[in-house]
Formats: structure tokens, C-alpha cells, sequence
């Protein structure tokens, strides 16, 4: 079912073998363009009639009533409030350590450089609802947008057939969190709305959250109009492993990630061709029990593969060129094999470090970045939510120190009136 890929002897880190579900973000972006169009210049009764064509639902009032939240709250069954408080609990504690504090560099007497660490003003929050729903998301936005300070938050998610709204539990999230303002709006309409603003939403400085190529593309085409977190595309897990790990704990963890998306990708990579066979044969067995096998098939069969290497370090170096979301290292001394990583959304260390644990409660963010894109960025965090803003300030004498200088970097460039505008201040 899952193809084999073995790199034994090739001494290649598998950069143009390794499996990964394509997002053709372009091609989607010329479908969403009209639709942001339509927001940009319409507003609400756009959002509404895309939502309607879109979604097959009609919302006359995009924002969801106050009433509605507190009553998902009240309905959540215990446990999975309990669940809830306790994955907020987590993560707040994690999120609350990332806090940056301003901080002043005296360069010379009388000249300082303080960086302040300010909060944008507004954040759109997504969260998606397609083929499952995500109140996790919804703790993995709002808690470091909160964390970093920002002062206005919404939150917008796909609405049910049935009821017009986000899914409950999403709803009771919110509540939960103390989110007031949240929208029943999804797709490229929600980044739109966030981006140009409408008469029922505020336009936004930034938008975070994942979501399908639609929203990607939306993302990527409003780009500059409103910030973006990423372009997250179908979720991904990479395994490096050997043969002290267990075929049961793999196929299990494979699974459950390829569970999410039938354009999910799932690697497994190791030195120990028994752990291989004994993968596959795990896999037949679970999947003939798991509720999605369908999807699960899907996505283990396209996207997929199990990666035979000659040994630790060709592994790391084949992890680390297919930068996982998800990377899972289930080694003996896995913590320094850990210490190798250099190119991943987030780590999971040893046999009791399941993905799982990460997407819930390990406290860690779960929107993270994908399509190999963490050879360069980061997941969520309070950083996301801040941006740095440089205060100089500079005496008479600290500026005439270095106006000699000036002079000449000013003068090298041919920027004479830079120069000018020191030497009025402190002429030679």
C-alpha cells in the first residue's frame, strides 16, 4: 500500500524522491481573486451571498450572537470542558514564557537604542471546518494572540448546514476564552473580510490560522493588504526511527496524522529494514479498524513512503531536508539525535511524544509550518502577534561623534542632503 523508497548507498538526503501533497496555491488564487474583489467592493451582502453559494447556507448576520456562545459553553459536555481548561491551562503556560520585555542598548554615552515590543491592534483568527472541527485550533490562535496583548480579537469559522453557526464546541472555545466577536464566514471570504473589512467585521492587521488552498491562496493574495501567519497546507508527520522503536507505536502515529487530510503526507524513515516490514504489516491491521480508513488510504497511498537509510546520520539528514510539520524521533538517545534537528515545525521526542500529545496538550502550538517551509519559518507564538519597534535617541555630543562618519558613508552614497541633515545640528 505505502511505497518504499530505499537510499541505501546513494549517500543522497532524498531531495527529489521524498513524497508531498502538492498545494497549486497559484492556480487557486486566480479562483478566490473575483471573490475578494467582491468583498473589497460589497461588503456583508458579498460575504453573505458567497457564503450562501459557497457554503449552501444562508447567514443573514455574519456575526454569531452573544447568546450563542455561552449556550455551547453550557452544553459542552464536562469531560470535554475539562479537556479544554486544561489544554489552555498548557498552553497559556507555554505562551506566557515567550513574552518578550523592551530593552535599551546605551551604544555610546548619550546614545541608546531601546526595542519596544508592541502588539498589533487587531487579529482575524481561522479556524477551519471542513472535514472535522478544531476547537483546538481555536485555543492555538487565541492563546498567544492574547499572551503578546493584542486588544481586539475575532474569530471566523465555516458555518453548519443545520444551524448556520461554527461548529459548538468551536463556539464554546471561544467562549471559554473569553472571545466575544466571532464570525460564521469561511474560505477566501474570511480572509477577505478581515483584510478590507466589512459594516459587520472591522478590518484586521493580521490574520493567523490554518486552512485549505482556498484560504492559502486568500492569504497569499491579500498579502500586504492584512499579514499573514502562513500558507499552511495538508498536514504532514516524519518519523525517524530504529529498530528499538515499536511497528505498533509508527503505524499508529502514521495513521493518525494521514486521519486529518487524504492529501496528508507521512514519511517514516529508518536503518532497520525488519522495522519496515513490521511498519507495513501494522499498517494493514489498523487501518482495517480505523473509522477513517478511507481517507487514511488515501493519503498513505499518494502522498506517502517508508525511507530506508544506511543509518543515523544520513536519516537526519533526510528529515531535515523534508522539514516536517511533524517530526517524531523514536531512537535509542533520542534526545541528542533531537539535538541534530535543524529543520522541523515542531519535535517530538520518544516513544511517550506522540504528535497526538502536540496537537492537544502537550502546551506546544500546533499550527505550524508545512510543505517544507520550516527550513525557513517558524509555528505560531506571541512573536507572531508582536512586531519590534526601534526607539534611537541620541545627545548633541553622542550625534557629533559619529557625524564624521556620517559624512562619509553619506557622501560614498552620494546622499548629500543625509549629511546635511546632521551638520546642521553639529556643523564641522
Amino acid at each position: 500500500m505505502i511505497r518504499r523508497i530505499d537510499l541505501r548507498g546513494t549517500g543522497s538526503n532524498g531531495h527529489d524522491v521524498l513524497p508531498r501533497a502538492e498545494l497549486d496555491v497559484e492556480a487557486a488564487i486566480e479562483l478566490v481573486r473575483p471573490l475578494c474583489d467582491d468583498v473589497r467592493t460589497r461588503g456583508s451582502a458579498a460575504v453573505r451571498e458567497l457564503t450562501r453559494r459557497l457554503d449552501g447556507v444562508d447567514v443573514p448576520q455574519p456575526r454569531v450572537p452573544a447568546r450563542h456562545l455561552s449556550d455551547a459553553l453550557a452544553a459542552l459536555q464536562p469531560e470535554v470542558r475539562a479537556a479544554l481548561e486544561e489544554a489552555v491551562r498548557r498552553t497559556r503556560l507555554v505562551h506566557r514564557a515567550q513574552r518578550r520585555t523592551d530593552h535599551t542598548v546605551t551604544v555610546a554615552e548619550g546614545a541608546t537604542v531601546t526595542e519596544r515590543w508592541v502588539p498589533v491592534s487587531r487579529v482575524g483568527l481561522y479556524v477551519p471546518g471542513g472535514l472535522t472541527v478544531y476547537p483546538s485550533s481555536v485555543i492555538m490562535n487565541v492563546v498567544p494572540a492574547q499572551e503578546a496583548g493584542v486588544g481586539s480579537l475575532a474569530v471566523a469559522s465555516p458555518p453548519q448546514r443545520d444551524t448556520g453557526l461554527p461548529h459548538p464546541v468551536v463556539l464554546a472555545a471561544c467562549a471559554l476564552l473569553g472571545v466575544e466577536e466571532v464570525y460564521a464566514v469561511g474560505g477566501a471570504q474570511a480572509i477577505a473580510m478581515f483584510a478590507y473589512g466589512t459594516e459587520d467585521c472591522p478590518r484586521a492587521d493580521l490574520v493567523t490560522g490554518p486552512g485549505n488552498v482556498y484560504v492559502a491562496a486568500a492569504k497569499r493574495l491579500l498579502k500586504g493588504v492584512i499579514g499573514i501567519d502562513s500558507e499552511a497546507g495538508p498536514t504532514e508527520i516524519g518519523i525517524l526511527a530504529d529498530d528499538s522503536a515499536s511497528p505498533v507505536h509508527l503505524a499508529a502515529d502514521l495513521i493518525s496524522q494521514a486521519e486529518h487530510d487524504p492529501r496528508a503526507s507521512c514519511l517514516l524513515v529508518t536503518d532497520s529494514p525488519a522495522l519496515l516490514d513490521g511498519v507495513d504489516d501494522q499498517l494493514h491491521r489498523q487501518i482495517e479498524v480505523t473509522k477513517h480508513r478511507e481517507r487514511v488510504e488515501t493519503a498513505l497511498t499518494s502522498q506517502s513512503a517508508l525511507v530506508l537509510v544506511d543509518g543515523p546520520e544520513q536519516g537526519l539528514a533526510v528529515v531535515n531536508e523534508w522539514a516536517a510539520e511533524h517530526l517524531e524521533i523514536l531512537t535509542r538517545d533520542a534526545d541528542t539525535v533531537a539535538e541534530g534537528v535543524t529543520s522541523a515545525g515542531a519535535v517530538f521526542v520518544g516513544p511517550h511524544s506522540p504528535v497526538s500529545l502536540g496537537d492537544y496538550l502537550a502546551g506546544s502550538n500546533h499550527v505550524l509550518p508545512t510543505g517544507g517551509t520550516a527550513r525557513h519559518s517558524s509555528g505560531l507564538s506571541v512573536q507572531s502577534f508582536l512586531r519590534g519597534i526601534h526607539v534611537v535617541k541620541y545627545d548633541r555630543d553622542a550625534l557629533a561623534a559619529v557625524a564624521d562618519h556620517i559624512d562619509a558613508l553619506g557622501s560614498a552614497e552620494d546622499l548629500l542632503a543625509h549629511v546635511n541633515a546632521v551638520r546642521v545640528r553639529v556643523p564641522r
